[in-house]
């Protein structure tokens, strides 16, 4: 065997290779963009994101506070925090909900929960009020055949006297 020339760079094992590679890494490191243009890193992230921000869809509008507590009390219903969805519900029409759809859902959550809770009246009142926000509210099948709100529901709506506040004499 012959004896092999010393290598050009001793100090690495790898020799050439990795000096070709450094040079190449320079070399690419002296044609980046924020070399060419001077920019810093944050400009870059800035002018990057106002990029994206341009390309991208427009953010969808926010949810209001009176909506999202709806949503809340709703999920909280659903998962049996009952006293917590009572108060979202609450919160929700205090906050003034827009939609009479969503007002009378808020209403008929909380007759829910008075008519399990044996408050047959304040049930009632509840349903009268979810009537009263959208005059096509309607249970569900499933809702009313419920044994508990079901035939409160069922006598307030059969009775047909309207459901308004009463006129002012």
């Amino acid at each position: 065997m012959t004896p092999r020339p010393p290598a050009p760079f001793p100090s690495f094992p790898c020799g050439r290779a990795l000096g070709l590679c450094a040079v190449l890494l320079l070399g690419a490191a002296c044609t980046s963009e924020a070399v060419k243009t001077a920019e810093s890193p944050a400009e870059i992230t800035s002018r990057e994101s106002k990029e994206a921000a341009r390309d991208s869809k427009p953010p969808s509008p926010p949810v209001d506070k009176a909506q999202q507590e709806l949503a809340n009390g709703v999920a909280s219903y659903e998962n049996g925090a009952y006293k917590l969805a009572a108060r979202q519900l609450q919160s929700a029409l205090a906050l003034g909900l827009e939609d009479n759809g969503k007002r009378a859902r808020a209403h008929k959550y909380l007759a829910f929960m008075l008519c399990v809770n044996g408050r047959q009246s304040q049930c009632r009142d509840e349903f009268r009020k979810a009537i009263e926000a959208d005059p096509a509210f309607d249970l569900t099948p499933a809702e009313a055949g419920h044994p508990t709100w079901g035939p409160v529901f069922r006598k307030l709506k059969a009775t047909g006297k309207p459901v308004g506040k009463p006129a002012k004499k």
